[in-house]
């Protein structure tokens, strides 16, 4: 029984080609990676192109061509890690259309209630009224978990926003990707991938709203009365601060930071009519590293990395005619056990691994999937507890 419940993702793909030939055993899983299973490798992936930045200490990160989808190059693109208030982005990806930039909504202790201690906060207060621009101008520009709540209750509520937000994540095949709370606040099992952040941004971008808002380097936000006071963008390639220089052509997108997930980027930057997309998620270094690798890969895509070839894609959303990679083999159910465990395995999920073919499936079976499903128990059980108390701290100039 011991041996049963520490079960290797590894030793489960070995149980489906054990029972396949050759021939049909290798693509029942590597045609399941989202992008394509180059993606899936450990370490750096590049080809054709040489010169890529040798300061990189990302845990996982990734370069792409915004109109293309093409990835130029990646590391560890699928591990999933704590995304912090770049998952904001997916939050603006499902809810943004819903509101006119004009409509006004009186804010109430209510839509004020559940915030985590320690959250960024760009000052909203009960009793005044806002307009829906001027709450995305706290969710983009200062992180703002208040204004982040605001807009979920305007939604229906913050449980119905994170079930929206799950789907809109699964429509755009961000399958890295499980989402506790609107804001990316620290949760158990919220996480996400340097691909799936790249997805979101991507998509976004698409959209005027969140394209101009991400953008924004500064904006007045209502005190009470007349009054107003000025919030700025923490995006430091944006504004410059901390001792950065703003970058050249730098379009946005998204920051976050908390103590548990680090420093976590997203930005996207134009010249020469090419746009690219970078992420960057937990650099080893202080605050200002997931701008600079940032910075140094966007060099590097825009320089001699302008001769590389693909080793992947950024795929498209299936409401939009997206093809659809792989079949998803297990319920919905088991993707969660999967999301929470990723906290201690920090590989891509399991089930994105072995979801293929019916015939794989089949293959599967009850004795494998019982297996699978020991394993992960056994997982999610030695890492239960083990991130709380864990705080936000962009408003502190951190993000």
């Amino acid at each position: 029984m011991r041996d049963s419940s520490r079960l290797t993702r590894r030793a489960a793909l070995g149980l489906t080609a054990a029972a396949l030939p050759l021939s049909a055993a290798t693509p029942a899983y590597a045609t399941a990676i989202i992008g394509g299973d180059r993606l899936a490798r450990d370490g750096i992936q590049v080809r054709g192109a040489a010169g890529l930045p040798k300061k990189l200490t990302a845990r996982s990160w990734l370069i792409a061509d915004g109109e293309s989808g093409a990835v130029l190059a990646s590391f560890n693109a699928h591990l999933r890690l704590p995304p912090a208030s770049t998952l904001k982005m997916l939050f603006a990806d499902t809810v943004l259309e819903k509101f006119e930039r004009t409509e006004r909504h009186k804010v109430t202790d209510a839509d004020l209630a559940g915030i985590p201690s320690g959250s960024s906060l760009v000052g909203v207060k009960p009793g005044i009224t806002y307009t829906v621009e001027q709450l995305w101008q706290g969710v983009f520009l200062r992180s703002g978990n208040d204004a982040v709540h605001v807009l979920a209750h305007m939604n229906g509520g913050v449980a119905k926003t994170v079930a929206e937000m799950q789907a809109k994540a699964e429509d755009l095949q961000a399958l890295d990707t499980h989402v506790v709370s609107p804001d990316g606040f620290d949760h158990e099992g919220q996480l996400s991938s340097a691909y799936d952040l790249t997805l979101f941004a991507r998509h976004g971008l698409k959209n005027d709203d969140f394209r101009s808002y991400c953008g924004t380097r500064t904006a007045d936000f209502p005190a009470g009365g007349k009054k107003t006071f000025q919030i700025q963008n923490t995006d430091r390639l944006l504004t410059g601060a901390w001792g950065l220089g703003t970058y050249k052509g730098l379009i946005g997108v998204k920051n976050g930071y908390t103590s548990h997930a680090g420093n976590t980027f997203t930005g996207a930057a134009s010249r020469g009519g090419r746009t690219l997309l970078v992420t960057v998620m937990h650099p080893a270094t202080g605050s200002n590293a997931v701008y600079e690798e940032t910075a140094a890969l966007l060099d590097w895509g825009f320089g001699v990395g302008s001769s590389a070839q693909s080793v992947g894609t950024l795929v498209e959303p299936l409401s939009e005619g997206g093809a659809k990679v792989g079949a998803a083999s297990e319920p919905k159910s088991a993707r969660a056990a999967a999301g929470a465990s990723g906290s201690a395995t920090g590989r891509p999920s399991t089930w994105r691994l072995l979801e293929g073919g019916a015939g794989t499936a089949a293959l599967l079976g009850a004795g494998a999937w019982t297996l699978r499903r020991r394993w992960v128990r056994t997982t999610a059980g030695k890492t239960k507890g083990k991130h709380a108390g864990k705080t936000d701290t962009e408003s502190a100039g951190r993000g």
